[in-house]
């Protein structure tokens, strides 16, 4: 009889609890080649692309969402500045993005990842630079190692754990002091509230300097004046 499952998480977790542990280390052992071959791949195609941002944000963003919008001008402005834009390469923000990027004449990357749901590319990726990952890891190293600067829109638990990276590898000085820009003081302002009150004040897991390195806008002409300001004194060049 063929078993019923409540949801695709109930269907995935009792295929992976199917699976003998020998099957499991021979499976990962052979993964490592894999895993290279998205490795190779990204630096080959990635370090041919010059100068970008990365815009990160919902991919369950509707188009006539006002932060749908906000994305596709900021990242216009971005592109007539000069920089060309990375997302995910998926729908919501991500599409409004690269469709920014590409009717602003920039560089238009997409990182697209395998997921169960939501993500699938979008028509605006520079058709050259549009991969596709297995692995979350390899492409979140794509990210950072080729970006400029990072645009924070809006977004889910997978926008937040992009942000939180960025700071981290810079609080770190893992990679170089690059421009965080969170975009949306409305919906941005609780949790900061909450790193500046409980994280750092109350709990001191964070240093109060580390809240410089982010800055929260509105405006797309605001992302430009910020990473402009910033590579006036900074060369561009790859993070690691």
């Amino acid at each position: 009889m063929k078993e019923q499952y409540t949801s695709e998480d109930d269907r995935i977790q009792d295929k992976l609890q199917q699976k003998p542990w020998n099957e499991i280390r021979t499976n990962d052992s052979w993964a490592i080649f894999k895993i290279m071959s998205e490795f190779v791949n990204g630096y080959e195609t990635m370090a041919r692309i010059g100068p970008c941002v990365s815009i990160f944000g919902s991919a369950r963003t509707k188009p006539d969402n006002k932060y749908y919008q906000l994305a596709e001008k900021i990242a216009y402005k971005i592109s007539k500045a000069g920089y060309g834009v990375i997302t995910g390469g998926g729908p919501g923000i991500m599409e409004a993005g690269n469709k920014g990027a590409h009717n602003g004449g920039g560089t238009s990357v997409g990182l697209n990842i395998e997921l169960p749901f939501e993500q699938h590319y979008n028509p605006y990726i520079d058709k050259d630079k549009n991969l596709n990952f297995d692995y979350f890891f390899v492409r979140k190293v794509m990210f950072v190692k080729y970006s400029q600067g990072f645009v924070v829109m809006p977004g889910g638990f997978g926008t937040l754990d992009e942000f939180f990276e960025a700071v981290t590898l810079i609080q770190t000085k893992k990679i170089g002091k690059f421009p965080i820009i969170l975009v949306g003081t409305e919906f941005w302002s609780g949790l900061l509230e909450w790193v500046k009150t409980v994280l750092i004040e109350k709990e001191h897991n964070a240093n109060p300097d580390d809240m410089n390195l982010i800055k929260v806008v509105d405006t797309e002409d605001e992302v430009v004046e910020v990473l402009d300001n910033f590579y006036k004194k900074y060369n561009l060049s790859p993070n690691f």
